[in-house]
């Protein structure tokens, strides 16, 4: 409290501070404040952009308010006076800073201070942010993110832009550094990106720290209703490059007769009736990782050249979802995908890759690909995990089955 209030007394001479300890300000305070402290923070802003004599002083206290107005409300006593306010003033920015303190009203106060993201375009005088989102597909596009945008409007707005049936299923990703982190729906996105940035700050514990940057993907998370052939676009996009390197990786149980199909299928994708690239054909980019030695080089490319030549009107596009329909057929389609070590259950092997899909959690032979066993959500009582381990105990928590896992994920 004693910072915020002399936080408060010195801000008529605000634009004597450096930008840094506004943040810092932002940073003690925005989660602690009771509604008083919030209320005189509006008040002193408010004090300063009245009859200003002083144009540096006055432009920064419009940014501060923009940060406010974008993170927290005043109390509804304050509120109207606030409104009225914004709404009598010219400058550029009380429009904004109006529209900004709406949203917030109607979307809810912000977690946690501005991100440096928020500070650099106000200070900029840059009202509209603009995050570049990566897809699967290496294709990328701009979205406009506001300070009170959720997660959830997010995805809902990356999907109405790519013509999406629906942003069910899928979710926003967080690159940073080596880690890559999906996005609660419910959370503010910067608020997300924040903490995230806080954490690995906290965790890197390095005596200067670097100005972390992020990357944000958009994918497939929960594949329960995923079908092919029922959102073209999702398959074209997403789907089909997502399970592709699932079957590169031999993590599926498949067939000669699957591999050669599918294989086509990828040619047809990446070439389409060009013809001439199979003489440089590389059968690790086509083949599952366990079968590229099952059959002379010679013989894969007679099969798979023979194959792709008997879908000759097949266009690109529709080659995806053959594909895709193909892979669906598998129990493991839609799965996520971890090789571990186990030493806790005899009865396993030492090595197993580890399947989580909708049916549950899968333990299956590294090398056969045989499903050993299925343990439904249902039957997991207890789950913990860190960077390099995870466990989880299935059945009675004291009598039950536990299983302990290393991974190099």
């Amino acid at each position: 409290m004693q910072d915020s209030i002399r936080f408060c007394a010195i801000l008529p001479d605000y634009a004597i501070l450096e930008f840094y300890e506004v943040q810092l300000f932002f940073m003690k305070s925005t989660l602690s404040l009771d509604e008083i402290l919030k209320d005189e923070i509006y008040c002193q802003i408010v004090k300063q952009l009245t009859d200003n004599g002083n144009q540096a002083s006055e432009s920064r206290g419009w940014e501060l308010m923009w940060l406010a107005s974008g993170c927290f409300a005043p109390s509804a006593v304050l509120l109207k006076e606030v409104n009225l306010f914004l709404r009598s003033r010219k400058h550029q920015l009380a429009a904004d800073c109006f529209a900004r303190l709406q949203r917030i009203l109607k979307n809810g106060q912000r977690k946690h201070p501005p991100h440096q993201v928020e500070v650099e375009a106000i200070q900029h005088m840059t009202t509209q942010i603009y995050h570049k989102v990566y897809f699967p597909d290496d294709t990328s596009e701009a979205f406009e993110v506001d300070s009170s945008t959720r997660a959830k409007d997010f995805c809902r707005n990356i999907a109405d832009r790519l013509k999406l049936q629906s942003s069910e299923g899928f979710s926003l990703f967080v690159k940073i550094l080596d880690k890559v982190i999906s996005v609660p729906e419910g959370d503010f996105f910067f608020d997300f990106v924040r903490h995230l940035t806080e954490w690995i700050k906290k965790t890197k514990q390095r005596e200067d720290p670097p100005k972390y940057t992020y990357q944000i993907f958009f994918m497939r998370k929960l594949w329960t209703n995923a079908v092919p052939g029922k959102d073209r676009m999702a398959d074209i996009i997403f789907h089909y490059h997502q399970e592709l390197p699932k079957l590169i990786r031999g993590y599926h149980k498949c067939s000669i007769d699957e591999a050669v199909q599918l294989a086509a299928c990828i040619y047809r994708v990446r070439f389409g009736d060009n013809t001439a690239q199979f003489e440089n054909i590389q059968l690790k980019d086509f083949l599952p990782s366990d079968l590229v030695d099952k059959l002379p080089y010679a013989e894969w490319k007679k099969r798979i050249t023979t194959t792709h030549g008997q879908s000759r009107n097949l266009s690109s596009e529709d080659a995806k979802i053959k594909f895709l329909k193909i892979v669906y057929q598998w129990a493991t389609f839609g799965s996520a995908f971890f090789e571990v070590k186990q030493t806790s259950d005899p009865s396993f092997p030492e090595q197993l890759l580890i399947a989580i899909n909708k049916n549950g959690v899968n333990l299956i032979h590294p090398k056969t690909k045989d499903l050993l066993i299925t343990y439904p959500f249902t039957s997991i009582s207890n789950w913990s995990s860190g960077n390099t381990y995870f466990n989880m105990t299935v059945g009675d928590i004291v009598r039950g089955t536990r299983l302990l896992c290393e991974s190099p994920l």
